[in-house]
């Protein structure tokens, strides 16, 4: 009787947990069904007028969507405004959820709407979720198969996993639909990857002319083109765009941030220490915050360096946990994790992390080279050779590249090739990270 008794007790209390837990599951989901996205303030621009106005649009919309849940126009706008925010303040984890809600909600009654799907794609590769985001793509291509966004959203997708000839196909089509500043811009990209830099200069200054100056895309371009400049080894034209982008968005990040790097390059470390200060108290993008803690550790500031690390680290590995829930959403930086788990010099964690990445799109050349540089921190330069080849692939000419090739080819015992490789890395004086200048000029047989 005793056994039965304590048999039906534990029944009754494994019924009682389900219960709970089946409770608290509804709950969360009413709780994030009831949940209204509205815009947060930007750090230090609270009183932008940029940002009052897309928070009175954002309010405004919110307030047609509770008036008329069924109204698309809405809806989709409202994504937009997402999405557009999400980009400008780096609050990513908070925008993706509120743009996925919202998307999803149109899907749910409308499982075609073409503008709804690209969103969707476009979150699901904002968040790393690529293999997602082609599929949803390729959803919405066959619904509107002349519309020059999506084909973007291709680009973007096939460039990640690898797929390089379809991006370029994606591409094509892109320009020759709408020829502006999204395809010139990914054209520039291709390019670039290709080994092509003035090909990938020339179209980024199409896609800066194609835009409109101070909008946050137009400035984007214009740094980009920046860096490209820096990759060729030309400072005062790089200078000269982040300049450029400062004077028609004051304050932007990405200019700062150029900034920053250039004054590192140039061992200016309280210049970089400052310009990046500048940029990390103006957004949550975690890309600015490892930048500023590669100017604190280039100027001796080790500690702080490591605590900035660390901190974007938590947030990293947080940020990837909500892909877990139920939401969907997670945004998945293993690669961003490997690096700083490299600076911190936890090479476990940086090689699992690398690991990670790799098993999700193994045909990608930038992660194939985090693989190279984790296995070669490591000292297993058997293991960093295959990556290392599978990240040249596509003929790159990125410094940073060549100049890894040259450190893993030498340490390979392969030294003509090794010196071969870093003196075209090093030719033009780039804007590369110290670290790699020392360490090839250490080794490099003039």
């Amino acid at each position: 009787m005793k056994k039965k008794a304590l048999s039906i007790g534990l029944i009754a209390f494994f019924c009682l947990a389900v219960s709970f837990v089946v409770i608290k599951y509804k709950n969360k989901q009413q709780l994030k069904k009831d949940t209204v996205y509205t815009l947060l303030p930007r750090n230090g621009n609270s009183n932008n007028p940029e940002w009052l106005a897309m928070k009175n649009t954002a309010d405004s919309l919110i307030a047609r969507i509770k008036a008329m849940p069924t109204d698309t126009k809405a809806a989709i706008a409202l994504t937009n405004t997402y999405i557009i925010e999400a980009r400008i303040s780096g609050n990513i984890a908070y925008y993706d959820n509120a743009a996925l809600k919202t998307v999803e909600s149109i899907l749910t009654t409308q499982p075609e709407n073409p503008e709804a799907l690209m969103l969707k794609s476009l979150i699901q590769l904002s968040q790393h979720h690529f293999t997602e985001g082609l599929q949803t793509a390729t959803i919405a291509v066959n619904l509107v198969p002349n519309n020059a966004f999506v084909y973007g959203l291709l680009v973007d997708a096939n460039v990640e996993l690898g797929e390089y000839k379809a991006a370029v196909d994606a591409a094509d089509k892109m320009v020759t639909i709408r020829p502006d500043l999204r395809s010139y811009s990914r054209i520039s990209y291709l390019r670039e990857i290709h080994g092509d830099y003035q090909g990938a200069i020339t179209a980024m200054k199409l896609a800066v002319a194609a835009g409109v100056p101070a909008e946050e895309n137009t400035e984007w371009c214009r740094t980009q083109l920046g860096r490209l400049y820096e990759h060729i080894g030309d400072v005062p034209k790089a200078v000269y765009q982040y300049q450029l982008s400062l004077a028609a968005r004051p304050g932007y990040v990405n200019a700062l941030s150029g900034l920053g790097r250039i004054a590192l390059f140039e061992k200016k470390y309280d210049s970089a220490i400052y310009f990046n200060n500048l940029a990390a108290g103006l957004t949550n993008d975690l890309g600015i915050k490892q930048s500023l803690a590669n100017a604190y550790q280039r100027a001796g500031q080790v500690e702080k360096a490591k605590a900035i690390r660390t901190e974007a680290i938590n947030i990293m590995i947080k940020n990837a946990g909500n892909s877990n829930d139920e939401s969907g959403v997670g945004h998945y930086s293993d690669k961003e994790l490997a690096y700083a788990y490299i600076h911190n010099n936890d090479l476990d964690k940086a090689l699992e992390h690398a690991l990670a990445e790799y098993n999700r799109r193994p045909k990608n050349i930038e992660v194939n080279e985090t693989m190279a540089w984790v296995y070669y921190k490591r000292n297993e330069i058997a293991k960093a050779l295959p990556f290392l080849q599978a990240a040249m692939l596509t003929n790159s000419k990125k410094p940073e590249l060549l100049s890894m090739a040259g450190l893993i080819y030498i340490k390979s015992g392969n030294i003509e090739e090794g010196n071969k490789m870093l003196k075209l890395g090093l030719v033009n004086n780039p804007v590369i990270v110290e670290d790699f200048i020392n360490e090839s000029t250490a080794v490099i047989q003039k």
